[in-house]
């Protein structure tokens, strides 16, 4: 089993009707990095995140987790094996309260999801395990407020406790500051650097200055390809990359610094 690196993709290719959404991608994640997918849109960020999640099937490559090919894995598998998703859709019920959202999400690792009908003390176990991924999340004030009730950033902050509640190997994030304003964009920031502690961390993310702030190493994408990888100083000044980001999103990228 490979130490360094929890996940390696090779010439991993996803084509559909002739559109290659991604082409060719070597990506290698290292064990305890925050690692950046990053790049304008259309370059097919979602579509690689879908690959590793096995949403959808490759046209060609591999992927490999903690040493063991999982390239023809079904979804329930690959998330067994501890690669979990999160922030894309936000993931937590509304009529429940935060700490009901936790604690619901513990039950579902342990498998017991379905046992409604067992009587609300046998729960109370779980309940100091949900109250410390609050605290985690800076939530604990929140956790007897209904969830429907609470502002956007505490929403996605929960997300991140209920994600971190399945003990994820591998956090997938997906765009986890979209749509926030400033403040928010901050603190959610700061709680994935929290959170990343003895953790691996995938994001795709739109902001630099989170990318810029967090991320150990940056890998770009450019119409399903690889443009460029390393750490955000040499990513930010190769060529390629403000060739890609011109005219969109090029003052981003070099207001981050």
């Amino acid at each position: 089993m490979s130490v360094e690196f929890i996940l390696e993709t090779r010439g991993l290719s996803k084509e559909f009707k002739g559109f290659v959404a991604v082409n060719n991608v070597d990506l290698k994640v290292q064990r305890g990095h925050i690692h950046a997918l990053i790049g304008p849109n259309g370059a097919g960020k979602t579509t690689f995140f879908n690959l590793l999640t096995k949403f959808l099937p490759p046209t060609h490559g591999s992927i490999t987790f903690n040493g063991i090919d999982i390239t023809h894995e079904k979804p329930a598998q690959t998330a067994r094996r501890g690669i979990v998703r999160s922030f894309q859709i936000s993931a937590v019920f509304p009529h429940m309260t935060v700490l009901e959202n936790v604690r619901a999400a513990l039950q579902r690792n342990l498998g017991t999801s379905f046992h409604f009908w067992k009587p609300e003390d046998s729960l109370f176990h779980l309940h100091e395990r949900a109250r410390e991924l609050l605290a985690e999340v800076d939530l604990s004030s929140f956790a007897d407020e209904m969830t429907v009730n609470l502002p956007y950033g505490r929403k996605r902050a929960l997300e991140l406790a209920t994600t971190l509640a399945l003990e994820p190997d591998l956090m997938l994030l997906d765009e986890p500051t979209q749509g926030m304003g400033h403040e928010d964009v901050d603190r959610v920031t700061q709680l994935i650097k929290k959170v990343s502690s003895g953790r691996t961390i995938l994001m795709v993310e739109h902001n630099m200055n989170v990318v810029s702030s967090i991320a150990d190493r940056i890998t770009v994408l450019q119409r399903g390809a690889i443009i460029a990888d390393g750490p955000y100083a040499e990513v930010a000044k190769n060529p390629l990359v403000i060739e890609a980001y011109m005219g969109t999103s090029n003052t981003e990228l070099q207001g981050a610094h």
